[in-house]
């Protein structure tokens, strides 16, 4: 068996068990948990209560529900929603995720787009004014939280200067501030971490013996110090990935708009268990699926890396 086979096996095995654990913990604290996804001011009928439980399958012992709903997600099958009625969860999912998806998408692009650039300017401008404001610039994105540095934006951009909206997704213009809020935590994170990459591989005896040759700077950045100055970066894409697109949740109660997250938010408020279970498979599966990928790549990108 050749070792990227092997690692290959181990990884998914790994992620098989991390999901599954991830699963029944999930499904057990959702359950013990007091209320119910019926549970109302005005109390039903018990013959309505039973038959509505009956449908969901709640009547059954808690042992039951939880090993038919994993034959069920085993095959794909996410269940019904409790409060959703006549949609399935995969259906819920599937509309929210493409709204989820082009956010974090457009989130994450903008982040390495900007951010990467300024990490080797950086880097190849150490110690200066630049260097200290670039480095400045993103500790202060860091630490600002998206929850805080979304009303502000609404605040400055939609209301006292009504240049872009301030919810929903009707334009395009529309996108700039619920994407920019998104990824400001990431863009200052990759600008971070590129220019440590760089920082660290400039000093190295190859890209020294590279510059006493004579070779141009821009040769010597993307021909040379590329491949082993983005190592810390992709190491962070996996995480930064996976959490740019989970990191929406609190940016569609933002700004208004429908995507996974408005489904978990009030799936959590109506205790609508397959909904908030669904939300939380689908979500685990996508962040193990990212480490998953980007193990790989680090392997192509720096075979001399041992995984464990």
């Amino acid at each position: 068996m050749t070792p990227m086979l092997n690692l290959i096996i181990k990884r998914l095995l790994q992620s098989l068990i991390t999901l599954f654990l991830i699963i029944t913990f999930s499904f057990f604290m959702m359950r013990v948990a007091p209320g119910g996804p019926f549970d109302s001011e005005r109390r039903l009928p018990p013959e309505i209560e039973a038959n509505i439980k009956a449908k969901y399958n709640l009547d059954q012992p808690l042992i039951t529900q939880y090993l038919n709903y994993l034959s069920d997600i085993s095959k794909g099958d996410l269940g019904l929603s409790f409060r959703y009625q006549n949609y399935t969860v995969n259906e819920l999912i599937y509309e929210g995720m493409k709204v989820s998806f082009t956010l974090g998408s457009l989130a994450l692009l903008f982040a390495v787009l900007i951010g990467v650039p300024f990490g080797i300017l950086g880097s190849q401008k150490e110690e200066s004014i630049l260097d200290h404001l670039i480095v400045s610039t993103t500790i202060l994105g860091i630490s600002i939280p998206n929850f805080v540095l979304g009303p502000v934006l609404v605040m400055l951009f939609a209301i006292i200067i009504p240049i872009f909206p301030a919810g929903g997704l009707d334009s395009v213009g529309s996108y700039v501030l619920p994407v920019f809020t998104l990824s400001i935590y990431y863009l200052s994170y990759i600008t971070r971490l590129t220019r440590i990459g760089f920082v660290g591989i400039k000093r190295r005896e190859f890209i020294l013996t590279a510059r006493a040759k004579g070779l141009s700077e821009p040769v010597i950045i993307f021909r040379h110090m590329l491949r082993g100055g983005i190592l810390p970066l992709v190491s962070y894409l996996g995480p930064a990935a996976a959490g740019i697109i989970t990191g929406s949740i609190v940016i569609e109660k933002i700004f208004n708009v429908p995507g996974i997250g408005q489904h978990f938010v009030q799936g959590a408020l109506n205790r609508d268990y397959t909904l908030v279970m669904g939300v939380v498979v689908f979500y685990s599966t996508l962040i193990i699926t990212f480490n998953f990928l980007i193990d790989l790549v680090y392997l192509a990108l720096d075979p001399q890396v041992k995984y464990k």
